[in-house]
């Protein structure tokens, strides 16, 4: 079959081209596939990060153009009748923020005025984390122009199902990330990056209010009190004022146990970043799923995540990692529990075996029973 996906993917960085680029790698093994990616993304204005593109190039397994503006209307028709010549048996629209909504149901307007192709929606989120006032309105323009949707939590599923009572879904999990290269040996990686506890830490992603790394921070104390020869590595781009989190390693006098590494990475990087981790911590205030976790899945590191939204759905406590409240104190008895003595490497294994559950053939099958309704 001739798929085509319309959404961000390299060079475009972040999870949501990330996952494109995943998954147009894995449907190509069957089907032909075709990628029509941004041309404008976000505007500098709107852009809060140094760049938005990666920062390396990465040749693609698929045939890509790109020709769709999130601004200019004139590429939103221009984009519809682009798909149509190129005869696809489906068409898969990437959603996460509202912000894109208008374009990509624009697309998919026009589009449908050409063909009588289905139109399965992804959608990663339906409602952002960071609300705004017309969110609602923009997210059900571009949802009713889809046939089908694929959901990645429970949480996400009851958000479309408010939205659209009676949507033809499926949920299925996100799936591993395997795109960032193979687990380098704990102690190289941790000699490539110049980490010297004897148990590490990791936060990892784009530094928001909801990510709750505050959280993290003020676990140190009470970590300190039962473990020594620790850091916490904080990797990724800040997206508000790094200064909230400094004035707390102030307050706190924990300034030996924080490393702070405040840049996006390259694929490379990332896999050192994740293979010199014991746990990766993600202690969120809100969620929908996370990318994160199965990054962290795919260098079979143990996560310690928040009880919210869909981070518990993958997470089997106790055997993999901890579920808690996002609450210092609970994140704190959590790693502690990882990291005492040879826990991480216990649950390492578990990951190793349990992380099959999320492999692309499974994710994959998911279209294939949706396109079958």
């Amino acid at each position: 079959m001739n798929i085509v996906i319309v959404g961000p993917y390299p060079p475009f960085r972040g999870g949501i081209s990330d996952f494109n680029y995943a998954l147009a790698t894995n449907l190509n093994k069957e089907h032909s596939v075709n990628v029509v990616n941004f041309t404008t993304q976000y505007p500098k204005l709107f852009f809060p990060g140094k760049t938005q593109y990666k920062l390396q190039n990465s040749e693609s397994p698929v045939a890509v153009t790109r020709m769709l503006s999130s601004i200019n209307p004139l590429t939103w028709k221009k984009t519809a009748r682009y798909i149509e010549e190129l005869n696809p048996g489906l068409v898969i629209f990437r959603f996460w923020i509202p912000f894109f909504a208008f374009a990509l149901g624009s697309v998919a307007r026009h589009l449908r005025k050409r063909v009588k192709t289905p139109f399965i929606a992804i959608c990663d989120n339906i409602i952002p984390h960071e609300k705004r006032p017309l969110d609602k309105r923009l997210t059900s323009y571009f949802l009713k122009r889809m046939d089908k949707y694929i959901v990645m939590s429970t949480t996400v599923e009851s958000e479309l199902l408010a939205l659209i009572p009676d949507a033809d879904y499926i949920r299925s999990p996100h799936p591993i990330y395997n795109i960032f290269g193979d687990v380098i040996p704990k102690r190289s990686a941790r000699e490539m990056l110049g980490v010297k506890a004897r148990k590490v830490i990791l936060f990892f992603g784009l530094i928001r209010e909801y990510k709750g790394l505050d959280i993290l921070l003020k676990c140190i104390p009470l970590i300190k009190e039962k473990l020594e020869n620790f850091s916490v590595l904080v990797v990724g781009e800040c997206y508000e004022d790094i200064n909230k989190y400094k004035n707390i390693i102030k307050n706190l006098n924990i300034g030996p146990w924080v490393d702070l590494r405040l840049k996006f990475l390259s694929d490379e990087e990332i896999a050192v970043t994740f293979s010199a981790a014991d746990v990766v911590a993600l202690p969120y205030r809100s969620a929908s799923q996370s990318g994160i976790v199965q990054v962290a899945y795919h260098y079979n590191k143990p996560v310690v995540v928040s009880d919210v939204g869909g981070l518990p759905e993958v997470v089997k406590h106790g055997k993999v990692g901890f579920v808690v409240k996002p609450d210092p104190g609970e994140f704190a008895k959590a790693l502690i529990e990882v990291l005492e003595g040879n826990n991480s490497e216990k649950m390492s294994k578990e990951v190793s075996k349990y992380k099959e559950r999320f492999s692309w053939d499974y994710f994959l099958h998911s279209i294939d029973e949706l396109m079958k309704r």
